[in-house]
Protein backbone atom coordinates (compact mmCIF):
# COMPACT_ATOMS: atom_id res chain seq x y z
CA UNK A 1 0.00 0.00 0.00
CA UNK A 2 3.11 2.28 0.80
CA UNK A 3 4.24 1.57 -2.67
CA UNK A 4 0.73 2.76 -4.06
CA UNK A 5 0.91 6.38 -1.89
CA UNK A 6 4.60 6.77 -3.26
CA UNK A 7 3.38 5.73 -6.94
CA UNK A 8 0.23 8.67 -7.03
CA UNK A 9 3.07 10.83 -5.73
CA UNK A 10 4.85 10.75 -8.08
CA UNK A 11 2.40 10.52 -10.91
CA UNK A 12 1.25 13.83 -9.28
CA UNK A 13 4.66 15.74 -9.06
CA UNK A 14 4.97 14.68 -13.25
CA UNK A 15 1.80 16.98 -13.68
CA UNK A 16 2.63 19.90 -11.29
CA UNK A 17 5.38 22.14 -11.21
CA UNK A 18 6.31 23.17 -7.45
CA UNK A 19 6.75 21.29 -4.23
CA UNK A 20 3.78 24.26 -2.99
CA UNK A 21 1.57 22.80 -6.11
CA UNK A 22 2.17 19.26 -5.57
CA UNK A 23 1.24 18.94 -1.65
CA UNK A 24 -1.81 21.13 -2.70
CA UNK A 25 -2.98 18.61 -5.26
CA UNK A 26 -1.87 15.43 -3.06
CA UNK A 27 -4.10 17.26 -0.08
CA UNK A 28 -7.11 17.66 -2.63
CA UNK A 29 -6.48 13.85 -4.06
CA UNK A 30 -7.26 13.37 -0.74
CA UNK A 31 -9.86 15.47 0.37
CA UNK A 32 -11.06 14.08 -2.55
CA UNK A 33 -11.10 10.62 -1.73
CA UNK A 34 -12.51 11.40 2.12
CA UNK A 35 -15.51 13.12 0.60
CA UNK A 36 -16.37 10.53 -2.23
CA UNK A 37 -16.65 7.95 0.87
CA UNK A 38 -17.98 10.33 3.11
CA UNK A 39 -21.13 11.14 -0.25
CA UNK A 40 -21.48 8.14 -0.88
CA UNK A 41 -21.46 6.47 3.30
CA UNK A 42 -24.29 4.37 2.58
CA UNK A 43 -22.45 2.34 -0.17
CA UNK A 44 -19.19 2.63 0.97
CA UNK A 45 -16.86 -0.25 2.16
CA UNK A 46 -15.23 -0.65 4.83
CA UNK A 47 -12.01 -0.72 2.80
CA UNK A 48 -12.92 2.12 -0.04
CA UNK A 49 -13.05 3.82 4.09
CA UNK A 50 -9.97 2.10 5.28
CA UNK A 51 -8.03 3.14 1.65
CA UNK A 52 -9.12 6.94 2.01
CA UNK A 53 -7.87 7.23 5.73
CA UNK A 54 -4.41 5.25 4.81
CA UNK A 55 -3.80 7.53 1.87
CA UNK A 56 -4.21 10.81 4.02
CA UNK A 57 -2.59 9.43 6.69
CA UNK A 58 0.22 8.68 4.51
CA UNK A 59 0.50 12.00 3.14
CA UNK A 60 0.44 13.70 6.79
CA UNK A 61 2.88 11.37 7.59
CA UNK A 62 5.23 12.37 5.22
CA UNK A 63 4.47 15.90 5.97
CA UNK A 64 5.13 15.38 9.86
CA UNK A 65 8.41 13.58 8.60
CA UNK A 66 9.41 16.38 6.42
CA UNK A 67 8.98 19.41 9.21
CA UNK A 68 10.66 17.41 12.01
CA UNK A 69 14.11 17.05 9.89
CA UNK A 70 16.68 19.55 11.07
CA UNK A 71 17.29 20.72 7.89
CA UNK A 72 13.80 22.00 7.56
CA UNK A 73 13.34 25.40 5.88
CA UNK A 74 10.13 26.45 7.30
CA UNK A 75 9.96 28.55 10.64
CA UNK A 76 10.01 26.36 13.62
CA UNK A 77 6.49 27.87 14.29
CA UNK A 78 5.19 26.60 11.04
CA UNK A 79 7.21 23.33 11.62
CA UNK A 80 5.07 23.13 14.85
CA UNK A 81 1.43 23.99 13.70
CA UNK A 82 2.34 21.13 10.70
CA UNK A 83 3.47 18.61 13.32
CA UNK A 84 0.28 19.19 15.85
CA UNK A 85 -2.03 19.23 12.59
CA UNK A 86 -0.82 15.48 11.82
CA UNK A 87 -1.16 14.41 14.98
CA UNK A 88 -4.84 15.81 15.18
CA UNK A 89 -4.74 13.85 11.73
CA UNK A 90 -3.52 10.97 12.99
CA UNK A 91 -5.69 10.92 16.21
CA UNK A 92 -9.11 11.35 13.97
CA UNK A 93 -8.39 8.21 11.67
CA UNK A 94 -7.71 6.05 14.98
CA UNK A 95 -10.79 7.06 16.48
CA UNK A 96 -12.47 6.80 13.08
CA UNK A 97 -11.18 3.38 12.65
CA UNK A 98 -10.80 1.38 15.78
CA UNK A 99 -13.20 3.35 18.53
CA UNK A 100 -16.87 2.30 17.99
CA UNK A 101 -18.89 2.45 14.83
CA UNK A 102 -17.74 5.21 12.45
CA UNK A 103 -19.75 7.97 10.78
CA UNK A 104 -19.67 9.54 7.79
CA UNK A 105 -19.32 13.36 9.50
CA UNK A 106 -16.56 12.50 11.14
CA UNK A 107 -14.83 12.72 7.89
CA UNK A 108 -15.70 16.00 7.82
CA UNK A 109 -13.05 17.81 9.59
CA UNK A 110 -10.56 15.52 7.67
CA UNK A 111 -11.73 16.94 3.90
CA UNK A 112 -11.93 20.72 5.34
CA UNK A 113 -8.18 20.42 6.92
CA UNK A 114 -7.02 19.19 3.76
CA UNK A 115 -8.52 21.61 1.92
CA UNK A 116 -7.34 24.38 3.67
CA UNK A 117 -3.86 23.73 4.22
CA UNK A 118 -4.12 23.08 -0.17
CA UNK A 119 -6.12 26.22 -0.51
CA UNK A 120 -3.19 28.25 1.99
CA UNK A 121 -0.50 26.29 -0.53
CA UNK A 122 -1.56 27.91 -3.33
CA UNK A 123 -2.04 31.26 -1.86
CA UNK A 124 -5.84 31.12 -1.94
Amino acid sequence: MHQHGAQAYQQTAKVVENPRQRESALLMKAAAGLQKVKDEWDISTTEELRSALTFNRKLWTIFMSAVTQDDSPLPPEIRQNIANLGMFVMNQTREILYEGVPEAEQLTVLVQLNRQIAAGLRGM
